[in-house]
Parts: structure tokens; sequence; C-alpha cells
């Protein structure tokens, strides 16, 4: 991983605000210890006159400076604040900006790798915190730091020994605070933050998977992983909270007993003055000073703290951010043709043991389909995903045209490849700009034919705006197999070379299913294909069948080929006919 930035790399030309809203912090904090002079001297001069307080000319002087430098320090505070807070909406805006734009580098693999549910996380929550931290904390920190200097020299400025008394509790409280702000609560708050985000993960997938869950009534199993990331959540914090248990409340003692050490002192300490008067009115200093020292220890405690989950926030966007995309071509080449080759193609999934291909070799002619069967994660859908870069192989190379496609420039690519998959997803926008976002250039006129050539026309005619209806609202909702027709629309508008087709019957029913299948003549017209299907009625009639199981090719052939060597693909389809034809026997003997 790369060297991680300073945090205010990300604030850019803003980060000038930052310092001038921690020095202004600074002077704020040093600003509101003169008050507590200026009280002192009130209760000095009425000592001086006492009883005859009339003759306390310096009162209305020395309150009135103490009510100067009191609102002198709040403005200057306020002056900090509204630095810090603009300097921390950039740097946090900048965050999610670059973020987002490297994202959208990055290989499509990387998002199958990624759920949802944490990227958002990393990419809003994460760059909140840092926006907290930063506008808030921050300058806390810097003033809390600059206080200590003022408050030592006033605690030795009045008498020496009440201040090394008062230092004592202080003194305590440090080390019960390095106990808790050591390296073992850097990890701690990483584990915090890792069990957030795999919460966070989990409950996106629940919730998403809720109509399933509901449809085969699995609720209690579908929620398993989402209350299992809740439990170990659980686990880390009770376990977090009980480390801590006894150095907070040591922490918490220290800093609020401090008159269980100055009083017991200054009783003794008085006995021996040679000026009870004069000590006493020191003494009175120390009792009105020391519980300023007591939020000074507070602040430096929490802003230490949210400065390790900035960090560890950062840290986060910066895995993302450290991510590489795939190199560039130097000297991209443009293939003449586009069929397409795997030449003895490995490839394991990062972090995997077992190769997901091993030394895959096939061809698809210009213009022909084939097709990759086989048991479920044999490495059919690898092998499609290897076209357009959602990774890249390991050994071995994946061409078109006799171009590695690794040296094809990235649009040119995905311009010669469109995809229909079996999970597809419609934007909260009209049916018009859904199906344009596979070619933004195109008039409506163009939209309607390739809607038409994918048979969407009854879907749009009952909707209640035609193609200007906005999926996702007011009760308009499409089924799977409608949303199938939607994006093989998109796919007939983009008019790529190249057809992937992954499992995209698999949400269809029948009645969908034999539309989209009308729609595939039209999509896949002159067109290469490479398709995956569980239901081999639909590639029956491809120009190639493979057969892959365990990441390598177990046979290849035509349909009819495969039926006469009697292997893995004629037992597939025997399977596949049984069940095609299965009749339910119900109460009396009737078939349904």
């Amino acid at each position: 991983m790369e060297k991680s930035k300073s945090l205010l790399f990300y604030a850019g030309n803003y980060k000038i605000l930052t310092y001038l809203a921690c020095i202004f912090s600074g002077i704020s904090a040093l600003l509101a210890l003169i008050p507590f002079i200026y009280i002192w001297k009130v209760v000095e001069e009425i000592f001086r006159v006492a009883p005859d307080i009339t003759k306390a000319e310096g009162l209305p002087h020395y309150g009135l400076m103490a009510v100067v430098f009191a609102v002198l320090s709040m403005l200057i505070y306020f002056a900090a604040l509204m630095c810090s807070h603009i300097a921390a909406f950039r740097t946090a805006r900048n965050m999610r900006s670059m973020t987002l734009n490297h994202l959208m580098k990055l290989p499509l693999g990387f998002f199958e790798e990624n759920g949802s549910g944490k990227l958002r996380r990393i990419i809003d929550e994460s760059s909140g915190q840092t926006e907290t931290y930063l506008a808030h904390m921050l300058p806390d920190l810097a003033g809390a730091y600059v206080t200590p200097v003022g408050v030592i020299v006033l605690l030795f400025v009045f008498d020496w020994r009440l201040g090394i008394i008062s230092l004592i509790p202080f003194v305590i409280g440090i080390v019960f605070l390095m106990k808790m702000m050591g390296p073992s609560l850097a990890g701690s708050m990483k584990e915090y933050q890792n069990a957030l985000e795999d919460m966070n993960n989990q409950a996106v997938e629940y919730v998403r998977g809720i109509p399933v869950v509901k449809t085969f009534q699995q609720s209690v199993y579908s929620f398993r992983n989402f209350h299992e990331s809740i439990l170990r959540y659980r686990k880390w914090a009770i376990n977090y909270t009980i480390s801590l248990r006894m150095p907070m409340c040591g922490y918490t003692v220290s800093i609020n007993g401090i008159f269980a050490f100055l009083i017991p002192a200054g009783v003794l300490l008085i006995l021996s003055a040679v000026d009870y008067k004069a000590f006493l009115l020191d003494f009175i200093f120390y009792i009105i000073f020391t519980p300023i020292c007591t939020v000074m220890m507070n602040k430096i405690m929490f802003s230490s703290e949210n400065a390790m989950l900035a960090k560890d926030a950062q840290r986060r966007i910066e895995s993302i951010l450290n991510e590489k995309p795939f190199e560039k071509a130097k000297s991209p080449a443009v293939p003449k043709k586009n069929d397409i080759s795997f030449e003895h193609v490995s490839f394991t999934y990062k972090g995997g043991k077992v190769p997901a291909l091993k030394d895959v070799s096939f061809q698809i002619k210009e213009g022909k389909t084939v097709a990759l069967v086989g048991p479920s994660g044999g490495g059919k859908t690898t092998a499609a995903s290897l076209v357009p870069r959602f990774w890249d192989v390991d050994e071995g190379k994946v061409s078109i045209g006799g171009v590695d496609v690794r040296n094809m420039d990235e649009q040119e690519l995905m311009n010669r490849v469109a995809f229909v998959f079996q999970d597809n997803h419609l934007f909260k926008t009209s049916i018009l700009e859904n199906i344009r976002i596979s070619k933004p250039s195109a008039s409506r006129e163009e939209v309607l034919t390739a809607a038409k050539a994918a048979m969407c026309t009854d879907i749009i005619d009952k909707l209640p705006n035609g193609m200007d209806t906005v999926v996702g609202t007011k009760g308009v909702y499409l089924s799977g197999g409608e949303i199938q027709r939607i994006t093989l629309a998109r796919a007939i508008l983009k008019d790529a070379p190249i057809i992937i087709l992954d499992e995209a019957t698999a949400f269809a029913d029948p009645e969908n299913e034999y539309q989209i299948q009308k729609a595939f003549d039209r999509l896949t017209k002159g067109k290469t294909i490479l398709i995956i299907a569980h239901r081999l009625s639909t590639v029956k009639n491809a120009d190639q069948i493979l057969v892959i199981v365990d990441g390598s090719i177990a046979e290849q052939g035509t349909h009819q080929e495969l039926l006469q060597k009697n292997k893995v693909y004629a037992r597939m389809w025997t399977e596949y006919e049984s069940s095609a034809t299965w009749k339910v026997t119900v109460k009396g003997g009737a078939k349904a």
C-alpha cells in the first residue's frame, strides 16, 4: 500500500484555513485563562478592604476586564470554527469526489468483491468522520495542547507548592489516559470500524433480499448473516468496554479528585504560613482555577480519540484510492474483427487458493455463438468476465480480433461489448433514460425502436406515462422478466458487435422468457455471442457448446455431438428433460 497522505492533503488550498483555525483556537484558549486572573483579583480586592466593601474601587474594572477577555476569547474561537468548518467541508467534499472518480477507473471485478454497503459506508461515513474531526476536534485539540502551557505557568506563579499538588492528580490521569489512548486503542478503533462496516454491508444485502426472502419464507435463515455480524459487533463492544473500565474509572476519579489533594494540603500549609491571609488568597485562586484543568484533560482525551477515528477513516478512504486500476495500453491497438480467443487462460480470485480457471483455450468466430454450460461454480461466469476485463488473467491471454484485451483502449473495449446479466438494475428514472444509458446520444425514436425490438411494447403501453414513466415511484414497479427486457433494449440500442449473455432468462416467467427469446433474435443477429445458461433449451442451437467443470473444459461440440459422446453434457440434458416434464400429483390422483 502506498504511504498515507496527510489528512490536509485533501483540503487543497483550503488547508491554510485549518492552520488559521488551530492558531485562533490556541489564542482563544490562552485568552480564556485571563478572566480567572481578574476573578481572583476581585476576590483579592474584597479581602483587602473587608469588611468595608465600598472601598473596593477596582471591582468594576476587574469585572469588566474579565467579561472583555471572555467575550474576546469566544469571538476568536468562533473565527477558528468558521475557518475549520469551511476547510472541513472542502476536505470531505474532495475526499468523496476523489474516491468516486477513482472508483470509476477501477475494474468491474472490484465491485463484485466489495459490497455496495461497505463502499457506501467508506465513502459517506468515513469522509463524514474526517469532517467532524477537522471542523470541531482539531481546533479543540490545538487549544487543549496550548492551554497546559498557560495553566502550568499560572499554577506556579502564586504558590509553587500548591501548583505541584494540583498537578499530581493530572499526572495520574495522564498515566491512565495513555493506557487508553495507546496503540491498543488504535487497533480497537480499527476493529470497531470493521465491525460496523460488516454490519452495514450485511444490513444492505439483507434489505435488498427481503422480497426473495418473503417469497420463499426463509426469514430466519436469511437473517443469519446479518445476525452474526451483529453478534460479532456486540462481542467486540463488550470486550472493549470491559478492557477500558478500570483505566476510565481511574482517569475520571483522578482528574475530578483534585480537591482530595488540594484541600488537605491547604489545611496543612496554612498552619505554617507566615501570612495566612496571603496564603488563603492564593489558595482560593487554585480552587477557582483548577476546574479548568479537568475541562482541558477531557478535551485532550476526546480530541485524541476522534483523531484516531479520523485516521482510521482516512485509511479506509485510501484503501480505495490505493486500489490500482488496470494498466492502460501504451500503444492501444484496434481489432479489425470481432472474434474472441482464449489462449491457455488461468485465473485465481484475489485471496483464493483454488484457480477458478485452469489452462482454458477456445475460440468464438466472428458472428458465431458459443455457449458455456456446466455445474454452478465451475467457472462459466468467470470466463465471460475476463472478456471485458472485469479482472485480468493470471496466465495466458484473452483476445478480440487477435488483439489482447489488455492492449486495447478501455473505451474501445467497452464499445465493442454489450452485457445482459441475470441480476440487472434499473435506475430511479424514466424508462427512456434507463434504456438510453447505453447510448446517451440516442434520439427518442432510436430508443423506441430498441424498446420495440426488445419486445417492450406491452410494458410501455401499460405504464401511466409510457416511456417517460419513472421506475420505482408512485407504485410503478416491473417484474424480473420485464426488467430483463428493458436491459435487453439497452443492449440492442448500444448495438455492440460482441454480446455476453449471463443467465439472461434466469428470473423470467414462461411468458417473459418467450418474449426475451424473441428479443434475442434481434439482439444477436450477426453478432459474436458468448452465452451462459442453465436452461439447456436456450443453448441447444449454439454453434459450439463448452462444458466447464471445475475451471476446465470437460468437453465441447455441438448439441448433437455432445449427446453422442454420452458424457457430462448428455447427463445434464437428460436431467433437464426430466425436470421439464415433471408432473405434480395432487390429492385424489389427478396430475397437474
